[in-house]
Order: C-alpha cells, then sequence, then structure tokens
C-alpha cells in the first residue's frame, strides 16, 4: 500500500481559501493575520492533521528551536527534577529538550554532545565542568550558546550553587551537635567535580574545629541506596566507629539509614546521618533525613531562561548561584554518651 503523502502548506491555502504565504504566515506568525482568517486556517490544519516540517523551518530561521542538554545519569531524582522544570518552561516558550545522559562515562559524553550538537540545537547544557578537553574544543568550534549546571569551570556561564559551602553548612552542623568521628559516604570522585567539591567543604569544616578526616572514614561508593548500605557497612566496621555519617547524595545517605536499621542501630540514637540535596523522600523517610537543600528545580528554571537569552541574542550571561540552607530534620542528634564507670 503505497503511503499516503502529509498535508501541506499547500492544501492548507487550497482548502482555506487563501494564499500560501497567508497560510504560512498564520502558523508561524499569527499575531499577523487577522482573527477570522486565522480560526480558519488553523481549523483547516487541524482537520488535515498538519504537522510543521521542523527541517524545513531550521534551513529558513537558521533555528531548530531546540536546546540539548547532556546529564551524567537519568537515574537521579535530581536531576530528574531539574529536567522536568526544563523541559515546561523550554515549552512554554516553544522549544524542545533533546537529552542524553554518559553514566559518569567521558568518552561516552564527548559522543552524546557529538550527536546533540549533529542535530542542530539552538543551545547546549552540560553538567559540571570536569570533562575531557576533546570535548570543550568540539563545543567552542560549534559556536553555539553553553551553559553549566551545578557548577563548572569559569570559562563558561554557570547556573548552580555553591557545592563547597553544602559540605561545609552540613559538616558544620554535625559539628555543633558535638559530633569529632565523622564518616563519609561520596560518588565516585573521578570525573564528579560535585561530589570533590562537596567533599573538600566537609573537610574544610573539620579543619575549622582542628580536626582532620582520615582517609578511612571516606568511601566512594555508587549514587544510589544500594551505594548508601554498601558504604554504611564500611564504616561501621572500622574500630574507631564514627558518631555521624554524611551521604553527599541523599539518596547514599537514606541508603545509609537503611543499612543502620537492618542492623538494629537506631538513627540518631546511636548514630546520626545526614545528607544533601533535599530530595522530595527526605522529608517522608523515617526518620526524616536533616539535609542541606540545593534548588534543583531553580536550577533548571534559571538554565532555562539565561538560555533562551542567549539564543535570542542577549550576549553571554553572567554566572548564577542560587541560594542554600541546612535543612535540620530528625536524623541528626547529639552523640551518644558512653556509659561512665
Amino acid at each position: 500500500m503505497a503511503r499516503r503523502s502529509r498535508p501541506g502548506l499547500t492544501d492548507i491555502a487550497r482548502e482555506a481559501g487563501v494564499s500560501v504565504a497567508t497560510a504560512s504566515r498564520a502558523l508561524s506568525q499569527p499575531e499577523l493575520v487577522r482573527d477570522d482568517t486565522l480560526e480558519r486556517v488553523l481549523a483547516v490544519a487541524r482537520s488535515l492533521g498538519y504537522v510543521p516540517d521542523r527541517a524545513a523551518r531550521a534551513l529558513a530561521s537558521g533555528r531548530t528551536s531546540t536546546v540539548g542538554v547532556v546529564i551524567p545519569t537519568l537515574n537521579s531524582p535530581v536531576f530528574a527534577s531539574t529536567l522536568q522544570e526544563m523541559q515546561r518552561n523550554l515549552a512554554e516558550a516553544g522549544f524542545q529538550l533533546l537529552v542524553a545522559s554518559h553514566e559518569y562515562d567521558p568518552a561516552s559524553e564527548l559522543a552524546a554532545v557529538e550527536k546533540l550538537l549533529s542535530h542542530g540545537v539552538d543551545g547546549l547544557v552540560l553538567v559540571g565542568g570536569d570533562r575531557l578537553e576533546a570535548t570543550w574544543r568540539m563545543i567552542d568550534a560549534a559556536g553555539v550558546p553553553i551553559l553549566q549546571m551545578w557548577c563548572g569551570r569559569d570559562d563558561h556561564p554557570i547556573v548552580g550553587v555553591d557545592n563547597h559551602l553544602a559540605g561545609l553548612l552540613v559538616a558544620r552542623h554535625l559539628l555543633e551537635l558535638g559530633h569529632r568521628r565523622i564518616g563519609v559516604i561520596t560518588g565516585n570522585l573521578r570525573h564528579n567535580d560535585r561530589q570533590a567539591e562537596r567533599l573538600r567543604g566537609i573537610r574544610a569544616a573539620l579543619a575549622e574545629a582542628g580536626l582532620s578526616l582520615p582517609a578511612a572514614h571516606v568511601t566512594e561508593q555508587p549514587l544510589s541506596v544500594p551505594g548508601g548500605r554498601g558504604g554504611c557497612a564500611v564504616l561501621l566496621e572500622l574500630a574507631d566507629r564514627p558518631t555521624a555519617i554524611i551521604g553527599t547524595v541523599d539518596v547514599i545517605a537514606i541508603g545509609a539509614m537503611a543499612e543502620c536499621q537492618a542492623r538494629g542501630i537506631r538513627v540518631p540514637s546511636d548514630i546520626s546521618v545526614a545528607g544533601i540535596d533535599n530530595v522530595e523522600l527526605a522529608a517522608h523517610v523515617s526518620p526524616s533525613l536533616t539535609t542541606v537543600n540545593i534548588p534543583s528545580e531553580g536550577i533548571g528554571a534559571q538554565t532555562v531562561a539565561a538560555m533562551l537569552r542567549q539564543i535570542s541574542g542577549g550576549g553571554r550571561p553572567e554566572s548564577i548561584v542560587l541560594p542554600i540552607e541546612l535543612v535540620e530534620r530528625h536524623s541528626s542528634a547529639l552523640p551518644r554518651r558512653k556509659p561512665s564507670g
């Protein structure tokens, strides 16, 4: 059976009784067309099942009305909320979001960037600044607007937060409660500048208190609940077991609490646990999780606003650092006193 050709502007113009130029204006610049004519053209377009030819429109305008974003993983509540906000804001502006992930593999990120650029995206968003120099060279040669989210290199604009401060805030909170032996479960530090900065912030807070963070008190794990459980198991086996554990993302901290509870260790009576991100689940686990609020939706919204300004000729934007704050809940408390005598 022969494939039915899809309707075009000529078909719409003929059915609506207008010129092809008028039909084109009605669909691309409706503000220039009389209301009665616009209504007639749109009704015909709907009845014929007309779909605009994006390729032809891109050739005519030099734009594809798409923005590409490359994120480390789709398996993250933090990135999911950011992407949802980006998609919503871009759709309102008539743009489509194209998403790729690389699972923390720099070579995969290079391939993803190349693919998005080959699709002619009007702008490109990346997470962080730690990537292959080959990727940076490709981006700079493409000449498209670029933004980094969460953190990044100073030679490109950033919409993010102070990850060093996030680590500082959560560690200071535990120190103020009286904890002196703190363990940290972090994601893989290689090619992840967000995790590295959070760990540096934790170390800085301990240094302020005249303390250090022994290498044995830091364990790198997958950024997941099982990763948190595995990291917690490592720390609980230490002879000088920590009285408090920091997960550098909430899902790790939630995994650590699950491991403690599975072993009959009470949180926070026996050990305190805190995280960073303030994902939705953090307020609903038991006990609720002390954490640092990272405005992931705000990062998405601000990134889109800055990107659209660039695409429309607004020039390179200034970097934006969004505010963060400690959210104290029930998973952190004073360290348990050792029995006297």
